[in-house]
Order: C-alpha cells, then structure tokens, then sequence
C-alpha cells in the first residue's frame, strides 16, 4: 500500500484517516514485521488487521559475504520462489541492487539471470521488502554504515514490471516512511522504449540508467535479442526525448566482452552514438559465470577503451568487480547458493573497499 491506499484502508473499517498514517508508518517508517509491535494501537484494531490483513514479507534464506564486503541476500517469497539483492559498500557509501522479478525475459546473452527465464514479477511489496530487510541487515552487522543508494538493476527488467515498480517508487520516496531521495534511487532498463516514455512522465522520477553493451545494431542484436524489436536508434531517440531534470545525466552502462566489443573502433562508434546526449558511461568488464561462453577482457584492453572513451569527451567511470566471489557481480545473479547458514555476520575488519575509479 501507498499512504493513500491505507488511508483508504482505514476510512473503509470506519476508522479516522490517521489510523492509516499510524498504521503506514509502522510498516515503512518504523519497519515493524508484526501487528503485536504497534504498540499505540488498541488491541482490538490489532486483533481486526491480524485477521483481516498480512505483513507477510521476504525471508532470508542466506546471507554471503565477499571478501570485498560486498552482502548477497538470498530471499525467499511467500510461495517459495527465490530473489537475490545485494548491499556495496562504497566508501561512505552503501548502495543496494534490488530485483524486481524472479527471473528475467530479456535474455540478455551474458546475463545469468536470463538463463532462468521468467517464473514471475514481484509485487511493490516484495520490492521494498528487500530495501527494508537491507536496512535491517546493515543495522544488525554494521551500524556505523547507512544503506544511501537504491539501484534497480538485480534480478528481471524493471520497465517489464512497470506499475509495481512505479509503485515501489512511491513507497520507498514518500516523507513519512522510507524518505528515499529520487535522486538516490535509479532504474536500469535493457531499453523498452514505450515504458520509457511512460516513466518520463511520471511525478517520482529516479535517476536513468540504460544497459547499451554495443556500439552497433549488428553487435547488439547477437547479445541482447530485445534490440530486434527497438534498436539502437528507437532507444537513442526515445532518450533523447526523455525529460532530464538540472544536473542529471544518463548513464549508460556497458559490458565488455573480449573480443566482441571492447576495441578502440568501438569505443568509436560508441563516441557518435551519444554524442549531444547528457550522459555518463559505465563499463564494466565482463564478471564471468557458467551459463555463458564471453570472458573478460584483459586489463590493457579494458584501460585501452577507456582511455580512448575520454579521449573522445565521453564522461567515463569504470565499474571494479564487486562481490564477484560470491557470484554478487553486475550479471551474476541467478540464486547459485553455497550452503552457508542464516548467522549473524562479523563485522569485516581491515580496510575500506577502493572506490570506483573515474
């Protein structure tokens, strides 16, 4: 539920609006698990939203941590499917990578989730539930460090899950839970181009992140399928259009596999495609797992990219592997466990993980 929605909520069993507020606020601001931790309620509204309403949530099925201190939550839905959610510490920074299906229709070639297909989406409430138990977590094994970013770019496609992710949006931005900054929050999409137009006329507008991979249609179409429907300028276009509030640019994130798309000729073409677009360009070097062939780049080859991506004015950053020890990487997440317990974890001492080199 949105404010709104248990607002309404409690008009319709004949209370005052506020008991809506007070009953949301225990949900998304105070994150309470069960009715019996609602203290200022009588016991009689408790005993009525027990019997008529659920705060059922994910459940932790395991938790692993990298050697980089990067945390993989793998979490478990009311009828049994699996998601995994990620927490990277980043300085003073911790951002969470949240799923918004189980599985994923894309079918990106290099993407492990992809392999699993789609079992289903999951609702707004399975999609702030993760922010919420990341927040819990975080709290429990390192309370000095704030969960500071969300990024939408786990398990599935969001834009493919559009109404519970806008939802989601609103739950997790509203003053009186959460308190999220939309400019702290973003979605990356592998490029539907209708819901983008749709997202850019939202009132909550997170931060656009979009998984490009290729320089060309002829590259694009062999590693990422859904560029047949929308190529590359359908997708360019549509971001061109896309409404950009002051300060903020797009991000284009973009994998490089050996010898498929990380030549200087690339780097190239990639300079004419996003030229006059207020962009940023992330590459990430390709974080190997057994459901595809591609590999990872050399050093030199990656460097080499780069440097030729500045040399042509592109803002560029370059994404280190994070948590890729524990298959918690950018394209490794597919539910592969290693048995480990649900425990409380230690703190990981020594020091703090390099920042993201620009």
């Amino acid at each position: 539920m949105t404010l709104p929605d248990a607002e309404a909520f409690a008009l319709a069993q004949g209370w005052s609006r506020f008991r809506g507020e007070q009953l949301w606020r225990w949900v998304h601001h105070k994150g309470v698990r069960s009715f019996d931790e609602m203290t200022d309620l009588s016991l009689a509204v408790r005993q009525h939203l027990a019997e008529t309403t659920s705060l059922d949530g994910l459940a932790v099925a395991e938790v692993q941590t990298s050697i980089d201190g990067t945390r993989k939550l793998r979490l478990t839905t009311h009828d049994g499917a699996s998601i995994e959610s990620v927490l990277i510490p980043d300085g003073e920074k911790t951002t969470q990578c949240i799923s918004s299906q189980v599985g994923c229709a894309v079918d990106c070639q290099f993407c492990a989730t992809a392999k699993m297909g789609l079992k289903r989406n999951l609702t707004a409430g399975e999609i702030v539930d993760q922010v919420y138990l990341g927040r819990k977590l975080l709290a429990e094994v390192d309370p000095e460090r704030r969960l500071t970013n969300i990024v939408y770019m786990g398990m599935g496609e969001p834009l493919h899950n559009y109404d519970n992710l806008v939802q989601s949006l609103r739950i997790l931005t509203t003053d009186k839970g959460a308190k999220l900054s939309q400019r702290r929050i973003t979605v990356s999409t592998s490029g539907l181009v209708p819901k983008l137009e749709r997202l850019g006329n939202e009132t909550v507008r997170p931060n656009l992140a979009v998984s490009l991979n290729a320089p060309n249609d002829a590259i694009r179409d062999e590693i990422m399928p859904i560029n047949r429907k929308w190529n590359i300028a359908k997708l360019l276009g549509a971001l061109r259009a896309y409404p950009l509030e002051q300060r903020r640019r797009i991000t284009f994130e973009y994998v490089l596999l050996a010898g498929i798309n990380d030549s200087r000729e690339s780097a190239g073409q990639l300079a004419k495609l996003l030229r006059g677009i207020k962009c940023k360009v992330n590459i990430i070097p390709y974080n190997p797992h057994p459901e595809a062939s591609y590999s990872r780049p050399s050093a030199q080859a990656v460097d080499d990219f780069q440097n030729e991506c500045k040399r042509l004015g592109m803002a560029t950053y370059l994404r280190r592997p994070r948590g890729d020890d524990i298959d918690a990487a950018c394209g490794q997440l597919a539910n592969r466990s290693n048995g480990s317990p649900v425990v409380p974890l230690r703190i990981r001492k020594g020091p703090p993980p390099a920042p993201m080199v620009e």
